[in-house]
């Protein structure tokens, strides 16, 4: 999975606005998950690492039910079933804090994800990747348990971080963002 290193400018600005938005606006002081935010934007910045879970025949899953589906087959344990909860805990975050009104747009009624709720399973998806972590007794155990428990409050945070991104640029209108 990539990710651009620490001094990319493009991380360092999704830091600077993750800490500012979840510290000033929200009163998070909790930089691990203030990191980890900043880290999921910075990697789903590429569609590709959105989208980078397969399915049969190789073809990327692109909704949140086929992910679930494809997790659930896969062997009890492992790294790719933590993998993969793991990333539809960020693919759900990601939709839901950045992008929400993309959600309603792109789940008309025959689509599988009509009634999927994004919080449900993104909160679910982080749980079960706490309880891999706990197995090996992961540091990061205790980060994807906070990442299930406020997920509400990290999609607000997210939607905060993509407001001010939005600000940065001038003689555009609201709505067109930062990155297009």
């Amino acid at each position: 999975m990539w990710e651009p290193p620490a001094e990319h400018p493009l991380r360092r600005l999704f830091a600077g606005l993750a800490e500012h938005a979840f510290f000033s606006h929200l009163g998070v002081t909790d930089p691990p998950l203030i990191d980890y935010l900043s880290s999921l934007l910075s990697r789903f910045v590429h569609l590709d690492a959105v989208f980078r879970l397969r399915g049969e025949g190789g073809r990327p899953l692109t909704d949140l039910v086929g992910m679930v589906l494809e997790a659930e087959q896969l062997p009890a344990g492992g790294r790719t079933r933590r993998e993969y909860y793991r990333h539809i805990g960020d693919f759900a975050l990601f939709w839901t804090g950045v992008y929400p009104e993309a959600l309603s747009r792109a789940r008309p009624r025959h689509c599988k994800d009509h009634l999927v709720d994004y919080t449900v399973q993104g909160k679910r998806g982080y749980w079960i990747t706490s309880q891999f972590d706990e197995e090996n007794s992961s540091e990061e155990a205790g980060l994807f348990r906070r990442l299930s428990e406020q997920f509400e409050v990290c999609a607000v945070g997210l939607r905060e971080v993509r407001r001010e991104w939005e600000e940065l640029r001038p003689n555009h209108p609201p709505g067109t963002g930062l990155i297009q």
